[in-house]
């Protein structure tokens, strides 16, 4: 039986806010325009407990090349930005390095409940939260965008990702060895574990942008929550006249600062321009209250801009001279 009251994490909101001089600074990466389109890809931003082994940071890294050649095969063949960054966090998913689909994060109850987002700048946008059956929960996602009338389906059942067209499976699928010793040290501790989420964003050659995000939370969560990646304008945004966002952080400081969507609204009604945006909202949302992470962005003229505020951020963009992937 799980406890009433989640343990305390590791930015609890009522500690006391760091004063200005304690908020982390963020690190930025800009890539102007280069080309007909754009791709970028994270797979999580947060504290990082070792430093990774060489063998550990070309495995990552080559997962990231990976989501980044899937997103620019997609836009090379004419196809649209969604269908670009589908098929970057696929990759994302099927690798069991990150935590998303393969290899998330576990509850208390040790299940794989899995949150993903596609978001198209026309505003049309469908969502997973909870899912435990979604072999790719971005697919899932893509799938509640395009033949249901709604925005989020909480754990869809078998019978419906049949009925969309996509793949099912069980609990083996996401569950791997780090992951469960990655519980059994939480529940031994009783504090919350690092987080972690995959994403993309893309430009395509028409000048349409979209967003998706996908995540397994947070080691040892309660059973049911959900977290910012599947809710528009928190961890997922995007808007043709602005800007398309994934964020990967704590999870409960984009819900509260509707992030996302703060990060367009910034650059709409203030005339920010996406490096100042981007760094405007992770000081306010989360490094002024105690809280890391990162977006990765795309503006209609397909400039990137990579922000974060933790201490590690697994990131990755394209240039002319091919893939760049950052651990």
């Amino acid at each position: 039986m799980t406890d009433a009251t989640p343990p305390p994490g590791p930015h609890d909101p009522v500690a006391d806010s760091p004063t200005p001089a304690d908020v982390p600074p963020v690190e930025l990466v800009s890539v102007p325009a280069w080309g007909g389109f754009a791709v970028a890809v994270h797979a999580g931003a947060g504290p990082r407990p070792r430093p990774l082994t060489a063998d550990e940071r070309a495995e990552r890294e080559a997962a990231l090349t990976d989501a980044l050649r899937a997103g620019e095969r997609e836009l090379a063949a004419g196809a649209s930005a969604q269908d670009a960054v589908v098929a970057a966090v696929v990759v994302l998913e099927d690798c069991a390095f990150f935590n998303a689909g393969r290899g998330a994060a576990l509850t208390t109850e040790g299940v794989a409940e899995l949150d993903a987002a596609v978001m198209r700048g026309d505003r049309a946008a469908g969502a997973v939260a909870a899912a435990t059956g979604a072999a790719n929960p971005v697919r899932a996602a893509r799938a509640v965008l395009a033949q249901t009338p709604h925005v989020l389906i909480v754990d869809p059942s078998a019978a419906q990702l049949a009925a969309w067209g996509c793949e099912a499976a069980d609990q083996e699928r996401f569950v791997v060895e780090r992951q469960r010793r990655a519980l059994a040290r939480l529940l031994e501790e009783r504090a919350h574990g690092t987080h972690g989420t995959v994403g993309a964003v893309a430009r395509d050659a028409r000048g349409r942008v979209a967003a998706a995000t996908s995540t397994g939370g947070i080691t040892g969560q309660l059973p049911g929550r959900v977290g910012d990646t599947p809710l528009v304008g928190a961890g997922t945004f995007a808007d043709d006249a602005t800007v398309a966002v994934s964020g990967t952080g704590t999870g409960e400081f984009f819900v509260r600062g509707v992030l996302a969507h703060d990060l367009h609204a910034r650059m709409r009604y203030a005339g920010a321009d996406l490096a100042d945006a981007c760094t405007q909202v992770l000081d306010e949302h989360l490094g002024a209250r105690g809280a890391d992470g990162g977006v990765i962005t795309v503006d209609p003229a397909g400039n990137v801009v990579v922000a974060w505020n933790s201490s590690a951020m697994y990131r990755g963009w394209l240039t002319a001279d091919g893939p760049v992937a950052r651990t």
